[in-house]
Order: structure tokens, then C-alpha cells, then sequence
């Protein structure tokens, strides 16, 4: 596997996600339920989920594209 195809992969927890957007965990979940282009999050197991780095990455990119226009 290439680095590209590794990193499309990796999950991030809760804690990433929020640092990466600069948002705090209650942001997070709102944007979750309320926003549809928001990625829904990949459950781990009975009390854990994460989101994949790439769609979290796509997210900020098309936030970012979002305010040049």
C-alpha cells in the first residue's frame, strides 16, 4: 500500500477531530446531527467511535474552498 492509500484509512478519535477543526467535542456532535456535509463518524466498538483523516481532511478543504468563493 502507498502512503496516500494509508492515510485514507486512518481513523482519528474524537479528541483529533477537535483539534484539527478547532472545535470543541459539543460542536463536533452538533455538526454531526444537524449538518449533512459533516462525515458521520465509524463506530469502534461498544463506546467508541472514530472518523476517518480523509473525509475529516475533505470536510476542512471544502470549508476552506466555502469561504474563498
Amino acid at each position: 500500500m502507498t502512503a496516500i492509500q494509508n492515510r485514507a484509512k486512518r481513523v482519528i478519535r474524537q479528541k483529533e477531530v477537535c483539534d484539527k477543526l478547532g472545535l470543541s467535542k459539543a460542536t463536533v456532535w452538533t455538526y454531526v446531527r444537524t449538518r449533512d456535509d459533516f462525515p458521520k463518524p465509524i463506530r469502534l466498538g461498544a463506546n467508541s467511535v472514530g472518523w476517518l483523516e480523509s473525509e475529516i481532511d475533505a470536510f476542512i478543504d471544502a470549508r476552506i474552498a466555502a469561504s474563498r468563493a
